[in-house]
């Protein structure tokens, strides 16, 4: 399957949703509460629309399931070999506090494990994509493709170290995390980001080490999270030590870390 998908699509179709999230982005927009209290704007409903659209028009044999559509129940997609992992809209707080921090998540997965993702930031127009056993690639603004260097030290090899988490679900044991470096003789570097940002920012080498002990879901961690493994990282239950997988009965991650 993963051989009959074009990445360009892709890119493509988180490239059009971005820009039509650009446009609300750059008016007033009004602000709407789901269920669960989190917001959602017309910029995550129309991303939603269009991704899920391209999708099942170029895939039409591939499931989705995404952030902003209705859940399909674990009986009927636990069959499903092959899906599509949407978060049309990660870091609505940051696209509401227009701080430019939010990005356009689409991945494959395939029994559970990603094998292609992209992830692509609206305010800076730079995309970042991986394809399972190909690499990990930024395009910057100015369309250059480089591909990310996978060699790196481990963050405990490391004298200074920079620790990238959530600039807006700073949870107490991500601080002890950073104490616990410190009492190490550590020096720490603190990067704060929003969205799946975090994980590119440790795939380019601008950050060591993300701790995610908080609740995340499953389309907020898919596409960026083959964009860290394709690059050398791994992205690992903070508990088990196992890598997370995806389709599960339950749709919430563990906690977990980018190392």
């Amino acid at each position: 399957m993963l051989e009959k998908i074009e990445i360009q699509h892709i890119i493509d179709l988180a490239k059009i949703a971005g820009e039509a999230i650009l446009k609300i982005y750059q008016q007033d927009f009004s602000v709407e509460k789901k269920a669960d209290n989190s917001p959602l704007t017309l910029a995550d409903k129309t991303s939603n629309d269009i991704i899920t659209q391209g999708l099942q028009e170029f895939y039409p044999e591939i499931p989705v399931i995404s952030e902003e559509s209705k859940q399909v129940p674990y009986a009927n997609r636990k069959e499903w070999k092959y899906l599509w992992m949407v978060d049309p809209l990660d870091g609505t707080k940051e696209f509401i506090n227009k701080n430019g921090e939010f990005t356009v998540n689409i991945a494959l997965i395939h029994e559970g494990v990603p094998e292609l993702g992209v992830v692509y930031i609206p305010a800076t127009g730079v995309t970042y994509y991986a394809v399972m056993g190909k690499g990990t690639f930024m395009i910057s603004q100015s369309e250059i493709t480089i591909r990310l260097n996978d060699k790196r030290e481990h963050y405990s090899q490391k004298s200074k170290v920079k620790v990238v988490a959530s600039r807006s679900h700073l949870s107490d044991e991500v601080k002890e995390f950073i104490e616990n470096l410190k009492q190490q003789g550590k020096e720490v570097d603190f990067i704060s980001a929003g969205s799946s940002l975090k994980f590119c920012l440790v795939a380019e080498g601008q950050a060591d080490v993300y701790p995610r002990f908080g609740p995340t879901m499953e389309w907020d961690t898919a596409a960026a999270h083959i964009v860290a493994t394709e690059a050398g990282l791994q992205v690992l239950n903070a508990n088990t030590r196992q890598p997370l997988i995806y389709n599960k009965e339950d749709l919430l991650n563990p906690w977990f870390i980018v190392e």
